[in-house]
């Protein structure tokens, strides 16, 4: 299982959101190039940076980006805004080793299948689901699609993976968001991305032992160091062996 960092930005700053509240961001006091580069030196091997500016359309964090994938010598999947072949070209270009797609995909999904036809393996589908519906627009918008329909539309294209992210995980029940998370695993052939489910080390070794999930996102539990990634890579490498008093 792999472990994906992750370091979500908002005017240059490494933040973290409530349930996809833009404007109410939990701002953490870290450099986020040198935050990248203190993953790489942990042993990730990947890691992902969302910009949450680009979502919006009010800025971007472009520069920041640019110097986290040149610097911290890891590959990057980066996220947010990208909903044209030229932006997603771009970052390919700039050197990102993956870009996730989700609001594109709702609205234009021939644009998500022939990008994924022509980048394979380098284009990852975000599915953002709330009370059982996928969501799009940065979270503020529903639609009418259940997470198992929206991907089975897709299940034909040579995605890289399938990034999940239960945005209810904050309010709602971890039992619930992993029975969703792994519920969708079990029904694709594509390797699933969990958001949203790890808290504290031992989330690690219950998603591990589970072994349908073949990656998850580790964000704000990293920087209040509720986690340590160093021992999480080594439990999701299987070299650390789960504790079963949770399972």
């Amino acid at each position: 299982m792999i472990i994906y960092p992750i370091i979500e930005l908002q005017a240059g700053r490494c933040v973290s959101l409530s349930r996809g509240r833009l404007a109410e961001p939990m701002i953490w006091h870290a450099d986020p190039v040198e935050k990248a580069c203190e993953f790489a030196a942990a042993g990730a091997e990947l890691m992902q940076v969302t910009d949450f500016d680009a979502i919006t359309g009010e800025g971007d964090n472009r520069a920041v980006i640019g110097r986290i994938i040149r610097e911290a010598g890891l590959p990057v999947q980066v996220a947010g805004g990208i909903r044209t072949e030229a932006r997603l070209r771009e970052w390919l270009d700039l050197g990102a080793g993956r870009v996730v797609v989700g609001t594109a995909a709702v609205t234009n999904p021939d644009f998500l299948g022939a990008a994924a036809r022509y980048h394979p393996d380098a284009v990852v589908l975000a599915v953002d689901v709330s009370a059982g519906r996928v969501m799009c627009q940065g979270w503020r918008e529903t639609t009418a699609f259940a997470p198992e329909d929206f991907i089975a539309h897709f299940e034909d294209c040579p995605l890289a993976a399938l990034l999940v992210t239960d945005i209810d995980a904050d309010i709602g029940d971890r039992d619930a968001t992993l029975g969703l998370i792994t519920g969708v695993a079990e029904q694709t052939r594509t390797p699933v991305i969990a958001s949203g489910l790890v808290r504290e080390i031992d989330d690690v070794a219950r998603i591990k032992y589970l072994g349908t999930i073949a990656g998850v996102v580790i964000g704000r539990a990293l920087f209040n160091r509720s986690v340590d990634l160093a021992a999480a890579l080594e439990l999701a490498r299987g070299t650390a062996e789960p504790n079963p008093d949770f399972i």
